[in-house]
């Protein structure tokens, strides 16, 4: 009849005991864990909110631009959706190089918003009478504001003075409540306003990510730090044993 007998190969090992404390310790690191991942993820809703934001009114003014054929500000639109979708993106799946690469863009955009309330308030040299800063040279058309800002009634002129180009109508404009160089100022504000907000949450949320990745694993969950028992390490070898009846 076959059977297995243990035979002791090697130096006996002392397991070390775990203290009293241990499981108390753990679990209160987890618990600290939790809270400060509870808090992360109020901060990611907090800029996934600002983003949402954000893109519904980079696609309002877009909307406005392209009916004003503003070609420079809707080239800026675009690259200003795009990254606005890597950074939420990047905020939803916790990718921090998403969200940094969002926060400098911001600072981009902020710039942009400047100069465009400098060109409607005509700040310097500028002038808001340009063809060439927002439109390439590429058409006469000036904001949509102008046209159809609240209150305004547009007069066409007849018969047009010879110097009108053939294909553009010479128009008459009063009555408006607000001028629209006010208008696209107030809209780039909000947009100051909005990317500052951004540009904060977006360097906190990249600060707290880099922190969790230290001591915490996104991707394995809360099994970094579950409770594992003592392991003991075994010297024993099995060797099989024959018994005679």
């Amino acid at each position: 009849m076959g059977g297995w007998k243990i035979k002791e190969g090697g130096k006996r090992h002392c397991q070390a005991i775990e203290e009293p404390g241990g499981k108390k310790s753990k679990r209160a690191k987890l618990f600290v864990q939790i809270v400060q991942l509870r808090h992360l993820f109020e901060i990611t809703a907090a800029i996934l909110q600002i983003l949402y934001n954000h893109k519904v009114s980079v696609l309002e003014r877009q909307v406005i631009d392209f009916l004003g054929y503003q070609w420079a500000p809707i080239l800026t639109n675009f690259l200003h959706i795009i990254v606005v979708i890597l950074g939420l993106f990047g905020t939803i799946q916790f990718r921090p190089r998403y969200v940094t690469g969002y926060a400098a863009w911001l600072i981009v955009w902020m710039t942009w918003n400047v100069f465009i309330i400098c060109f409607y308030l005509e700040v310097g040299d500028l002038s808001r009478d340009s063809d060439l800063v927002l439109t390439f040279n590429l058409s006469m058309h000036r904001s949509w504001w102008m046209e159809n800002g609240p209150g305004c009634r547009v007069t066409p002129i007849t018969p047009p003075p010879s110097w009108a180009p053939e294909d553009h109508r010479y128009i008459s404009i009063s009555g408006c409540l607000v001028d629209f160089q006010f208008i696209e100022v107030a809209h780039s504000s909000l947009q100051i306003f909005l990317a500052l907000l951004g540009f904060i949450y977006a360097c906190y949320v990249v600060k707290l990510i880099s922190e969790e990745e230290d001591s915490f694993d996104f991707i394995g969950g809360f099994d970094s730090y579950g409770y594992q028992g003592p392991q003991k390490t075994s010297h024993l070898q099995l060797q099989p044993m024959y018994m005679s009846k």
